[in-house]
């Protein structure tokens, strides 16, 4: 019998997957896990270096791999790449999960990142390149999740108390 993760986490790079995710582990006495934190490792490079290396096609299969082996083996919190919900497997396979969408405008963005930290796909204009990412995404975000969660201008305990409010989950 397979695992099934307590909540899946999406949304764009910087909205704060990472943070949220551990803060939703604890209070809900769970693991946390990261599929970009899985790639790094099983890949021994960062994941800019693969897009330079190989290509986003490349990455984006790793990532694919990466995510399916966690919607299957873990039971705790699960945070996914801004990018994998690009795939419409990776969408299927999502059904059914407590997927939150933890979204921001592009002035929040600027503010959390700088939109200049190593993000290959923000390499050139990134405000531009972000606000057009999120274009494409925005309604594939919010197709696979059970929930919507707005994170500007929220720390990131108010963040995760809006994720136990929005699924109705009991803390450990």
């Amino acid at each position: 019998m397979s695992a099934v993760p307590a909540v899946v986490l999406v949304g764009p790079m910087g909205v704060g997957k990472s943070t949220v995710g551990q803060l939703l582990a604890e209070r809900l006495g769970v693991g946390y896990r990261d599929t970009d934190d899985d790639i790094v490792a099983a890949e021994g490079r960062t994941i800019a270096e693969i897009f330079v290396d190989e290509g986003e096609p490349v990455f984006r299969a790793i990532e694919k791999r990466a995510v399916r082996t966690a919607l299957t083996e873990h039971d705790g919190i699960l945070a996914l790449g801004g990018g994998s919900i690009l795939d419409p497997e990776t969408r299927a396979l999502l059904a059914g999960h407590r997927v939150v969408y933890l979204s921001m405008d592009v002035e929040e963005a600027v503010k959390r990142t700088g939109l200049n930290a190593a993000r290959p796909l923000l390499a050139i204009n990134p405000r531009k390149q972000w606000r057009e990412l999120m274009e494409a995404r925005r309604s594939l975000y919010a197709e696979v999740a059970a929930a919507v969660v707005a994170t500007d201008g929220r720390t990131p305990e108010e963040v995760t108390q809006a994720v136990l409010d929005a699924l109705e989950l009991k803390e450990a």
